[in-house]
């Protein structure tokens, strides 16, 4: 049976100038700039354990959702690839979209009650160059992120100092896009391409297992991610152990740590039983107690991103500069 389909090219799409944006620069946090101040005893022993991944070249992998860059976190996440405290950063679609935006024209977000009320949620021209962006990586050895990230600086986008995908191209640092189909405002635009978008985001899982291949020592951190960021390393982790253990090596002794809203309780030891809502909480299971349960240790700092980022962001900073010679 074939069904029928909705026709894409019935849309009308208008000018990112025409949309009432909620966020704009205003909301970055810079290195030596003003932030409110954040203590967790876990920071001081997530940082240690990343300085000392650094030390020995081990991968060091953050997996943030799109709140942790709404929230101002990027000048941050750039100045920590700049100092190769950080190797990898992961991001899911939204997270680039808003990226992209910021680098664009310095605002980002919309009121989705406004928005989806005037049937306009998301239909917004210039953010739809991204599809531009997946069909150049999927005819190239290019993955999304590194497309994207090569548009912004290339393209000499305004604010591009401050996007995290146009600094992992300009440092060769993977800043990977983990897309699923249907979730992103892109995704409903005329020019969507999913082909090129599917080969271009699975490029990119195949450049982020690469790179927890290299977890052993390392450090993973999911930072406001509830499902991608822990599903995308969990199939990552499978994969890279099983070539481990073909060579007779083992990828068991890192640090994780999941950062959030939720409250987990005081055991984040052992996973709750499946009678308990928190079961269902993928980075409490995966990223904290099944994935370290055999060498690994795991922590867990519940707070805003715009305070958990910048108190971690100092810390390492700190044992840095207290380590140099």
């Amino acid at each position: 049976m074939s069904f029928k389909v909705f026709d894409r090219t019935r849309l009308g799409l208008r000018p990112l100038a025409e949309r009432a944006h909620e966020l704009d620069r205003s909301v970055f946090i810079f290195p030596e700039g003003p932030r409110e101040p954040f203590e967790h005893p876990a920071i001081p022993r997530i940082a240690a354990s990343l300085l000392r991944a650094a030390q020995q070249k081990r991968a060091i992998i953050f997996f943030c959702g799109a709140h942790v860059l709404r929230q101002g976190n990027g000048p941050l996440l750039i100045d920590l690839m700049q100092r190769n405290l950080l190797t990898h950063l992961a991001l899911n679609g939204a997270g680039a979209i808003h990226d992209f935006e910021l680098a664009l024209i310095g605002q980002t977000c919309e009121s989705v009650a406004r928005y989806v009320s005037e049937g306009q949620f998301g239909l917004w021209h210039e953010t739809g160059r991204i599809n531009e962006a997946a069909k150049a990586a999927a005819s190239s050895d290019m993955g999304l992120g590194e497309a994207i990230g090569q548009m912004i600086e290339e393209e000499r986008f305004p604010y591009r100092q401050t996007s995290v995908l146009a600094a992992g191209y300009r440092l060769k640092v993977p800043v990977t896009v983990h897309v699923a189909f249907g979730q992103d405002i892109i995704h409903e635009h005329p020019n969507f391409d999913p082909a090129a978008t599917g080969v271009a985001t699975y490029r990119d899982f195949l450049i982020f297992a690469e790179s927890v291949s290299q977890l052993e020592g390392g450090v993973f951190l999911n930072i406001g991610s509830a499902v991608a960021g822990p599903e995308t390393y969990l199939k990552a982790l499978a994969m890279a152990r099983n070539v481990a253990h073909q060579k007779g090596e083992v990828i068991r002794h890192f640090t994780t740590a999941v950062f959030d809203l939720v409250e987990l309780g005081e055991d984040l030891r052992q996973e709750a039983p499946k009678s308990d809502p928190r079961y269902y909480f993928r980075p409490f299971k995966t990223v904290l107690v099944r994935t370290v349960a055999d060498g690994g240790q795991s922590f867990f700092v519940p707070g805003e991103h715009r305070h958990t980022i910048p108190a971690l962001y100092d810390r390492i900073i700190a044992l840095a500069r207290e380590s140099a010679p």
